[in-house]
């Protein structure tokens, strides 16, 4: 009889007792811890340089700088605590809610390009929707325009002064970007691996396959919804300013001309490239000790 590939430690012997789904959510959600701690001055950088004044603008390296004379070194990580609420939850959320869909609607097909870019814009829709609150909170400590004193007091004072519309606050911008990143960045990180298939590469280099896969998935991906980004900051930062999609696109071509769509669109894609190739590659690594095809 083969060895049960989750008998090699208690903490994963405990896992084989889950249900599949369940193991989903704690290998996306792990993933998730790694790749947000590690990218997270990426995101406040890009925030920063989103939320810049016309006339004031300063420069990746230049803001980077700034912050850490300003805020000192760990000033780089703020906004780390909303983003790990927002994202541990929300990647597993995610990645959960796509293998329910894989097993249930695919019943194990291979994803072709229009399965991959619907199951991955759908399985984001839901953790989107369900995480956006903590997205609003994670981009206003970032922006150093708001000084709450911790996560949930932030929503109890967003709740209060700007209702249920401030803690919901650019969530169409937030949809258009990130269901289309999900969607197009599965649809070429299947297609990727699936190039690679027959070169017949070493089991022991398949993380690293992954991670370049997921490379270029995330840089294609990064690219085309990076206006959508954009958008979303400005909403989620002056609420009260930008009442829909519409004005806040005016505003940012009136002000800023097209170029206003991809400010801080390097910090934002090797953010998102990164934090998106790691994930997937510890997912995958941990749904396949679990014995379980991701």
């Amino acid at each position: 009889m083969a060895a049960d590939p989750l008998a090699s430690s208690p903490r994963m012997a405990a896992l084989s007792h889950m249900h599949p789904v369940v193991k989903a959510f704690v290998c996306g959600s792990l993933s998730g811890t790694c790749s947000t701690l590690l990218f997270q001055p990426l995101d406040l950088v890009k925030t920063r340089l989103q939320a810049q004044q016309t006339g004031s603008r300063l420069g990746m390296s230049q803001l980077l700088v700034t912050v850490v004379r300003d805020e000192n070194f760990w000033g780089l990580w703020r906004g780390v605590l909303p983003s790990f609420i927002r994202c541990i939850p929300g990647v597993g959320l995610y990645f959960s809610t796509l293998y329910f869909l894989k097993q249930h609607v695919l019943s194990e097909q291979e994803l072709g390009p229009l399965e991959s870019v619907l199951l991955g814009a759908g399985s984001r829709t839901v953790a989107g929707v369900c995480m956006l609150p903590f997205t609003v909170v994670k981009t206003r400590y970032e922006s150093g325009k708001y000084r709450y004193s911790g996560v949930f007091q932030a929503l109890g004072n967003i709740y209060r002064t700007e209702g249920t519309r401030g803690l919901f606050s650019g969530f169409a911008a937030t949809l258009l970007r990130d269901a289309p990143f999900s969607g197009i960045y599965l649809m070429f990180y299947t297609q990727a691996k699936r190039f690679a298939q027959p070169y017949n590469i070493d089991p022991t280099f398949t993380p690293l396959l992954n991670f370049s896969c997921g490379v270029v998935a995330g840089i294609l991906a990064s690219v085309t919804t990076q206006p959508a980004d954009v958008i979303k900051t400005h909403m989620q930062l002056t609420p009260k300013k930008y009442r829909w999609t519409g004005q806040t696109v005016r505003f940012i071509y009136q002000n800023h001309g097209l170029i206003g769509f991809f400010h801080g669109g390097v910090p934002r894609a090797l953010r998102r490239t990164l934090m998106a190739a790691m994930a997937w590659t510890v997912y995958e690594q941990m749904m396949d000790k679990m014995g379980l095809k991701s």
